[in-house]
């Protein structure tokens, strides 16, 4: 029971930061938990039909299917998360100005939410499909009654849930004027961190090179297996043995989102 819930726990730990990182960004627009529970479910239905698809998957491309497969779910999710900030840096303001009329801006709000709800998706997929294969292993081993797993994960899912709404509930206790800037920050280095986690997974299919590895190692303060490693591996991709690719993919989509809203801020001001 006890490995059924810190699998489970870690898993959903991961996934929930991330909802409760978009669900705090999204404050004020109207309809968001409308397109939080779409991505939810869809992540949930899609993690099930990969799991059941995972030897066909591993078989891919030479054995290295899963993670070629896991690298670009996590691209998109990075595609995604740089377009949110982007577009966050020129509307942030005016929600935050008016945050009680920002229903009325439905079309531009509607937008940014069903990038989101894809965020969203992505990381119930990711971590759904993780989840439901590591039980099955662990289910097959033997080692575990069915019982004694339900009740390892229901435990494991109410604990990852309840650290994620956390994180939520402290995000919007930031006032108004910061929050923007505050969320902003967190979606930034999210998407840095699944752009590293993507690298380690290219990395590992031998697609891209690791040039050096590892560039640090940070195990005997934070290991990767913690609960403080896993969480923090869900909100900057955290690797405490990281390779220099992957130090570069954070680097270069942090600065290329930076970029992005500087960009776009410029643009705005520039407009009639």
């Amino acid at each position: 029971m006890l490995g059924t819930a810190l699998i489970v726990f870690r898993e959903v730990l991961e996934a929930s930061l991330i909802v409760g990182i978009v669900g705090a960004a999204t404050r004020g627009i109207a309809g968001r938990g409308r397109w939080i529970a779409i991505g939810l479910a869809l992540g949930i239905v899609g993690s099930l039909v990969v799991a059941a698809s995972a030897g066909a998957i591993a078989g891919l491309a030479e054995g290295m299917g899963q993670e070629l497969f896991n690298a670009s779910i996590l691209g998109l999710a990075v595609v995604m998360l740089a377009w949110h900030n982007i577009w966050m840096s020129v509307h942030g303001r005016e929600l935050a100005a008016d945050a009680e009329k920002v229903g009325g801006a439905i079309r531009d709000g509607t937008k940014a939410l069903s990038v989101l709800a894809v965020v969203v998706l992505i990381a119930v997929l990711r971590e759904g499909s993780e989840t439901v294969l590591f039980l099955y292993g662990i289910a097959i081993s033997g080692e575990s009654s069915p019982a004694s797993m339900a009740i390892g994960g229901l435990v494991g899912l109410a604990g990852g849930i309840s650290v994620g709404w956390l994180l939520f509930a402290g995000l919007l206790r930031i006032p108004l004027k910061w929050f923007f800037s505050a969320t902003s920050v967190l979606v930034l280095l999210l998407a840095a961190g699944l752009a590293s986690q993507a690298a380690r997974l290219l990395i590992q299919a031998n697609v891209i090179p690791s040039f050096a590895s590892p560039v640090w190692d940070t195990s005997s303060i934070v290991s990767n297996s913690s609960l403080a490693g896993k969480a923090l591996q869900g909100l900057v991709g955290y690797d405490a043995q990281p390779a220099a690719m992957q130090v570069a993919f954070f680097v270069t989509v942090a600065a290329v989102i930076v970029a992005g809203m500087y960009w776009a801020r410029r643009r705005s001001h520039s407009s009639p």
